[in-house]
């Protein structure tokens, strides 16, 4: 798996590419001293010194492909918990969802107000939440104060407040 630059790991692909040219020179080197007659222990000199430096290019580039094999351990077991999570929540996420409906049917949101409210509910910011709608991001704002004004909120923590608190109570209060 090439490195992009953009995956954190830039600077070990260019000590590897580094360490391989300096492999490469030290090869010719060699190939040029022996061709010369040059002395056996300036060649065995070489000969180590281009040995020490392909372990070092071995060992880094083990390390990193460890890396990434754990990396991708991670990535797909996270994939996978949201997958089951997902899954067991799906009925409950339903309902959440119908009663997020009609409590924005209580309140009388416009259409637009709706997909916004759902849109900071999940999480998004207001330029989020323009570039989503394809608006600008004084109406996102403005559409956000409609919904907290409608629901009688100060804000976007009791919008998220008003529908996930109960969500979030230990189990003991929740039967």
């Amino acid at each position: 798996m090439m490195g992009n630059g953009n995956d954190g790991d830039h600077p070990a692909w260019w000590w590897l590419a580094s360490l391989g040219s300096v492999m490469l020179l030290i090869a010719i080197d060699l190939v040029l001293d022996a061709s010369e007659g040059t002395h056996p222990a300036h060649l065995t000199l070489e000969s180590l010194a281009m040995v020490a430096v392909t372990a070092v290019t071995l060992a880094m580039f083990r390390r990193r492909e460890a890396r990434i094999g754990l990396l991708a351990q991670d990535l797909d077991k996270s994939r996978a918990e949201a997958t089951r999570w997902r899954s067991e929540a799906e009925q409950a996420l339903r309902g959440l969802g119908e009663a997020i409906d009609v409590q924005f049917d209580r309140w009388e949101l416009t259409p637009a107000e709706r997909e916004v409210g759902l849109l900071l509910l999940k999480g998004l910011s207001l330029k989020e939440v323009a570039a989503v709608r394809s608006t600008s991001e004084r109406t996102a704002r403005d559409q956000a104060r409609a919904v907290y004004r409608k629901g009688g909120l100060s804000g976007r923590s009791e919008l998220s407040a008003f529908f996930l608190e109960d969500l979030l109570l230990p189990s003991a209060q929740r039967e």
